[in-house]
């Protein structure tokens, strides 16, 4: 009887399966020890978070070590995790390969896909009387509709431009500091922000995305479309406060007031002349090359 009780605390004591990370050790099969790691017992020493594989703590580690492991071919830029240097090079190659099938909008990722359906799928009770925009809460029409008033809180401290956000300001700043981060891999031209690359990047892929559902002409940028189906619906939502005159566009309708403020924004570098048009301008600086 002592003899099989040595044999099976031998039997006991030899636990071939041990965890990489804690004492635990098994005597039957490997399963056990799989079992053991889905508990979650592969901890990050630097936080609470566990995994399943110690694949992907490895992956988190990266994280507090700094290590960015991934470098972009095109700016050198590095990262932490594979899937983020892949979304992050769509930006440099245009690639936008989830696509919304209710209106053909493209995107980088699935959480941007995700978000925009919200557009489609979510009630917008809150509509702007000017323009028609619809949204989800009252303080987003609120703030929408300062566009239309000429509300802009946020001044720039270089010049005399006020903006309704602070992101329009802090993109318009970049004009004063003449930093142009966003490069163009085909042509090397830069952009002041990523959608604005984005937009140019079709120029050399062919990508128009937006189809017009009355004629079928394509567009690059959504506004196009937008502005173009006016022309099949007649909608002018942009109304002169002083005469009424209507445009289905807000740059005529810029264009238009000038004419009631004698605004004459464009002034000439040669002589200091102004003008209520830019093709004024253009045409007036033939005056002086020719002298």
């Amino acid at each position: 009887m002592a003899c099989c009780r040595n044999k099976r605390e031998l039997d006991y004591d030899f636990r071939p399966h041990k965890c990489p990370l804690c004492e635990k050790s098994y005597s039957r099969t490997s399963w056990d020890l799989a079992r053991h790691r889905r508990k979650g017992l592969f901890r990050c020493p630097h936080c609470d978070k566990s995994f399943t594989e110690h694949s992907g703590l490895r992956k988190h580690q990266r994280t507090h070590a700094g290590e960015r492991v991934f470098q972009c071919t095109f700016c050198q830029k590095r990262f932490t995790r594979l899937s983020v240097l892949t979304r992050h090079q769509r930006i440099h190659t245009g690639e936008r390969p989830y696509l919304c099938s209710q209106c053909g909008k493209s995107f980088l990722s699935h959480g941007e896909l995700s978000k925009h359906h919200k557009c489609h799928t979510e009630e917008r009770p809150h509509i702007c009387s000017q323009c028609g925009k619809g949204f989800k809460m009252e303080a987003a029409l609120k703030k929408h509709v300062q566009t239309h008033l000429g509300q802009c809180p946020y001044p720039c401290p270089h010049c005399e431009k006020t903006f309704t956000n602070r992101t329009g300001l802090s993109r318009h700043k970049l004009i004063h500091t003449g930093e142009r981060p966003h490069l163009c891999p085909q042509c090397g031209k830069t952009f002041l922000s990523v959608g604005e690359l984005l937009i140019h990047q079709r120029y050399h892929t062919g990508e128009r995305p937006y189809h017009c559902a009355y004629c079928g002409k394509s567009f690059t940028q959504s506004c196009y479309l937008t502005v173009h189906q006016r022309s099949h619906t007649g909608e002018k939502p942009y109304s002169c406060t002083v005469c009424s005159k209507s445009f289905s566009h807000s740059t005529p309708l810029k264009r238009h007031m000038r004419t009631h403020t004698g605004e004459k924004p464009f002034l000439c570098p040669e002589c200091g002349k102004s003008f209520g048009r830019l093709c004024q301008m253009k045409t007036h600086l033939l005056t002086h090359a020719a002298q």
